[in-house]
């Protein structure tokens, strides 16, 4: 079997780093799924989504000059369909307020899924935090707390 760029075939994890996992593929060839390729959501530790000696289907997406496979879990199988109700004002269900209906520093019902969402929700709850700490500083300064 010809490993070409497109390629899916059935793999099994050999092993994880924190930056991916190997992949084993027929013929004796393995390849690396990179961190970013594992899922469509964001990856915080491979080992929450792969453990090894799973059998995983993976799509060749790159071969370099070494003879090194480069391969995605992610595209190998469908994307998730889109949320629905996305109002397109950038907030999710068009729900106004935040994420949440006033985003207060606890995490979103669902994880965002784009870029802009991501951004959004770390702006709000930086935000939240600066303002509590200028809280903090006021309170603190009022009874003297520094000098």
């Amino acid at each position: 079997m010809e490993f070409g760029v497109g390629t899916i075939v059935e793999g099994k994890v050999t092993g994880i780093t924190k930056f991916g996992a190997f992949v084993s593929l027929p013929e004796g060839k393995s390849g690396l799924v990179h961190i970013s390729e594992i899922a469509y959501s964001y990856v915080n530790d491979v080992k929450d989504h792969l453990k090894e000696g799973q059998e995983v289907k993976v799509k060749v997406i790159g071969i370099d000059e070494n003879g090194r496979i480069n391969l995605s879990i992610k595209k190998a199988m469908d994307p998730p369909p889109r949320p629905a109700g996305h109002g397109g004002q950038g907030r999710p269900g068009g729900r106004p307020g935040g994420f949440n209906g006033g985003f207060r520093g606890k995490p979103a019902p669902a994880e965002p899924t784009t870029f802009e969402d991501r951004l959004k929700q770390f702006m709000a709850s930086s935000d939240s935090k600066l303002s509590e700490l200028r809280q903090a500083e006021r309170r603190s300064s009022r009874r003297g707390g520094r000098k």
